[in-house]
């Protein structure tokens, strides 16, 4: 979902980012009366969550304001790290990219307006701002449910991911103490479930980054990336198989061979498909 709004905000930031500093501007100064004048603008952009005021060299001179609460715990912090996020749009007004806010964990945008010596920085919830402006349709209830269920599956992928690699580790051990002979086969198991739980964990990562906790909504490559990673990592765990199944048959019966040509020509053309989508999608990228 956040992703969606990403790709919204993208397509009409010159737009958004023009109201947002031309509303910012005609509001006024917000220091000659702070914090009485934080009202107005809440009242003026219900997608604001946050107000706060640092002096020239970014160190924070004022508590957090929230639209319902007041926090002091953040004063005389430094907020120099957030110099690098902002694009000059006006002599006096900045707008940063989407990030996350450390306050509200909330996918946001920040307008910094310079007066006198002292810096304003105002936090736009993103999804709040699109769907007030029109460019997208909220339903908070049916988001929470949506996040809530990628959570759950994030994270019972990273619990198997981790059952994968305890199950690998303490059969490896087990076979090591209990079994008589030392085969290719107590070598081999391990690294196939490793590597499995390693796809499954880089999977359950990506879920997570994208759907509830949004830290990857930058790189238009990623659903490629994504891919690519997973298949390369199936890939291997199946080309271990394979060569398991070669050295069984070997050492028994030359006749089961035609089994283990199937699961290797399964492999190439898995690798094959994976070549040509690669190719597809850097094409795509290029004309672009």
């Amino acid at each position: 979902m956040m992703k969606e709004f990403i790709k919204v905000y993208e397509e009409n930031h010159e737009d958004i980012e023009k109201f947002i500093v031309t509303t910012v501007k005609n509001t006024g100064p917000l220091l000659s009366d702070a914090p009485n004048s934080y009202k107005n603008i809440f009242k003026t952009f219900p997608s604001m969550e946050l107000i706060y005021v640092t002096d020239q060299n970014f160190i924070q001179t004022d508590a957090n304001f929230f639209r319902n609460k007041i926090d002091d715990s953040e004063k005389g912090k430094s907020r120099a790290y957030m110099s690098t996020k902002f694009l000059k749009k006006e002599d006096e007004i900045s707008v940063s990219t989407p990030y996350i806010s450390s306050a509200t964990g909330h996918t946001c945008i920040t307008v910094m307006k310079k007066e006198g010596d002292s810096y304003v920085f105002i936090d736009y919830r993103l999804s709040a701002l699109l769907g007030r402006l029109g460019l997208i349709e909220l339903n908070p209830a049916f988001n929470q449910l949506t996040k809530l269920f990628y959570k759950s599956v994030g994270f019972s992928l990273m619990a198997f991911a981790f059952f994968a690699i305890i199950y690998a580790i303490s059969g490896y051990i087990s076979s090591v103490f209990t079994e008589k002979d030392y085969t290719l086969d107590i070598l081999f198991k391990p690294i196939v479930a490793l590597t499995l739980g390693l796809a499954i964990f880089d999977l359950a990562k990506t879920i997570l980054e994208r759907e509830v906790f949004y830290k990857k909504y930058s790189k238009q490559n990623e659903d490629a990336n994504v891919l690519t990673k997973f298949a390369i990592a199936i890939i291997i765990a199946l080309s271990i198989e394979a060569l398991m199944v070669v050295f069984k048959i070997a050492l028994h019966d030359y006749s089961d061979m035609i089994h283990a040509l199937y699961l290797i020509t399964g492999i190439a053309l898995i690798i094959v498909s994976l070549g040509i989508y690669g190719y597809l999608s850097s094409r795509s990228r290029s004309d672009k």
